[in-house]
């Protein structure tokens, strides 16, 4: 009885103290941003997406990371009506916070770890957030819509 006693008294005090815990301001650390582009392929590597960063092709599936820059690419084949063509998937920081000078850029900020760890990390006042800029997309293609022929 006294070892259950003992268990259980234990328990509580992990969750009392993981509940005490200082969790991270809301907006510390940006979200990723991941967004499909079309691949640079070179006509001698069909098949393959050319990394401009690291001057290599890359297979369908395999990632690289976007050095200098935060971020990394997977190299993806396109699905249902453009089946077969190669699109790049970016992620990476996003753009940077509107100004707010009760927010500082971190120390935390680690701007040659891996991704997303180089993302940037603000410290803010109390009752300070951050806000990031809307982030334009474009419409969807209209079915049916022919692409204008390209000079």
């Amino acid at each position: 009885m006294r070892t259950f006693v003992a268990v259980v008294v234990a328990v509580a005090l992990v969750a009392v103290y993981a509940a005490d815990e200082k969790k991270p301001a809301d907006g510390e650390r940006p979200k990723t941003f991941r967004r499909l582009i079309p691949a640079d392929v070179l006509r001698d590597f069909p098949g393959m997406c050319f990394a401009s960063t690291r001057c290599a092709t890359i297979e369908p599936g395999h990632t690289w990371e976007l050095a200098p820059f935060c971020g990394r690419s997977t190299c993806v084949t396109a699905e249902g009506d453009q089946a077969g063509r190669l699109l790049e998937l970016v992620e990476d920081c996003g753009p940077l916070p509107v100004p707010n000078p009760k927010c500082k850029l971190s120390e935390k900020t680690n701007k040659t770890a891996a991704f997303p760890d180089c993302c940037p990390v603000f410290d803010c006042e109390e009752g300070a957030k951050l806000e990031y800029p809307e982030i334009a997309t474009p419409a969807p293609a209209k079915e049916g819509a022919k692409d204008a022929p390209k000079a």
